[in-house]
């Protein structure tokens, strides 16, 4: 066990200099190469900005509103037929958008319920194998350029569906 946890503080040196060596063992300028990727991300960063900022604030608006109480209090219903905990489902629609705003929920559910409830461990599992659908499809297809989305969408919701299906048998079976 000791062996992972010294290999662990080591990997990611190890993987620099391994970058490095090899760099200029083909002669490559390695600091150079390192700029042109460093102005590449800045301007990835400067490109998406305007849309993180409207992610973080659309969630924060919902969040703070009201808005996301009064739309998990409407899909209760739904949720009582898929056996979903009714604390979980705003943290089932915020993480579709922000996973620190989700996160936030967690915690939130944590302090009522304990972490070791059947919602704190239904939750944590929800957290763990979903994803934030519309931060990462305005996120990367902005960066990439991509016009024409097809069915991501629809598929991450199918996707999303499942997996909180999925938690939640997960955790009540523990």
């Amino acid at each position: 066990m000791k062996f992972i946890l010294y290999l662990s503080d080591f990997i990611i040196p190890l993987i620099f200099f391994y970058i490095i060596a090899y760099g200029f063992m083909i002669k490559i300028n390695v600091y150079e190469e390192f700029l042109k990727g460093v102005k590449d991300g800045f301007l990835t960063v400067y490109s998406i900005a305007p849309t993180l900022v409207g992610l973080f604030l659309a969630v924060s608006v919902i969040r703070n509103s009201g808005l996301l109480n009064l739309i998990g209090e409407g899909l209760k219903p739904m949720a009582g037929v898929l056996n979903i905990p009714a604390p979980m489902l705003p943290v089932i629609l915020v993480r579709m958008f922000s996973s620190s705003a989700a996160t936030g929920l967690v915690l939130d559910i944590f302090k009522e319920f304990g972490p070791d409830s059947y919602v704190g461990r239904a939750v944590s599992i929800v957290m763990s194998c979903t994803e934030t659908i519309f931060y990462t499809m305005s996120v990367y297809f902005m960066a990439a350029k991509v016009t024409k989305t097809r069915y991501v969408l629809a598929g991450g919701l199918v996707t999303t569906l499942v997996s909180v299906v999925a938690s939640v048998l997960l955790a009540r079976g523990m």
